[in-house]
């Protein structure tokens, strides 16, 4: 059985002495962090991590994921510890509290995040990466997407990835060709081929928004980033007058486009788009 014990006094050590934590503690937002309350969280958090997530670390990397009829299962223990892990809180601890999350300081999460990784690799990228979708889609999406994604992401409800690499690219970012093409009303057409994209399936949550890094076509010689998302546990998402909405039919072709990571296109609005329809 894999053992792990956070460093807490360290931690706390750094965050008091270098990180100044005294004084984020009178930023505006932060009225109701103390001292005393950063130590119990991460006292909670190493016990959780020693207690959970490391007896399943070793064991999930010799028994790994299996995939059968189309859909992918975690090893024995993860979908236990997701459970556990989104119900007591851990998964929005950064997040805003308008969307449900705790809103505590990056200065307290980070240190738990270490913790999740220290103990279990593998599970923490499930939650790094739903957290790297959280903060793009607060930063840039509409309200109504906002309001649509944040809160069932943040609960872990639903789950996040990044799809950056690809073939010829790595994570080159100048190299990537993905593409992002106006439609004139508003969405956009989006093409290009990813790969390696983790927790990209899996059985933990019922969605997976999916982060889609292509550059935006313009009628001009440059072009730049822009980044989209959608649900990934649907075939194909299509428009309605209000919203996103998603079949929950899965044709057999879907499964072979995603095993052979061919080329796909992808329909968008400016934020959002459906990684698996292919039209």
């Amino acid at each position: 059985m894999t053992t792990y014990t956070a460093p807490v006094r360290d931690m706390l050590f750094a965050m008091n002495e270098l990180a100044g934590l005294e004084d984020i503690y009178s930023l505006p937002g932060n009225e109701d962090v103390s001292a005393d309350l950063v130590e119990a969280i991460l006292d909670e958090a190493g016990k959780f991590a020693s207690e959970v997530l490391a007896p399943i670390n070793a064991p999930g990397d010799r028994q790994g994921n299996t995939w059968r009829d189309g859909e992918v299962s975690t090893a024995d223990g993860f979908k236990q510890a997701y459970e556990v892990f989104c119900e007591t809180g851990w998964n929005g601890m950064p997040s805003s509290t308008e969307f449900g999350g705790q809103g505590l300081p990056v200065t307290v999460s980070t240190p738990v995040l270490e913790m999740w990784k220290s103990a279990n690799m593998s599970f923490s990228l499930c939650q790094m990466l739903t957290l790297g979708a959280v903060e793009a889609i607060a930063h840039h999406g509409s309200d109504e997407l906002k309001s649509t994604f944040l809160p069932n992401m943040v609960s872990g409800k639903w789950t996040g990835t990044m799809n950056l690499t690809e073939p010829q690219a790595g994570s080159d970012l100048a190299a990537v060709r993905s593409k992002a093409e106006p439609r004139g009303d508003g969405s956009y057409a989006l093409s290009g081929t990813k790969i390696f994209i983790t927790w990209g399936e899996h059985d933990m949550a019922e969605n997976i928004i999916h982060l889609v890094l292509a550059r935006l076509s313009r009628p001009s010689s440059w072009s730049t980033p822009t980044a989209a998302s959608a649900p990934a546990t649907t075939w194909c998402a299509h428009r309605s007058s209000t919203r996103w909405a998603s079949t929950p039919a899965r044709p057999p072709s879907w499964y072979s486009a995603r095993r052979k990571a061919r080329s796909a296109t992808w329909w968008a609005n400016p934020t959002v788009a459906s990684s698996t329809c292919s039209r």
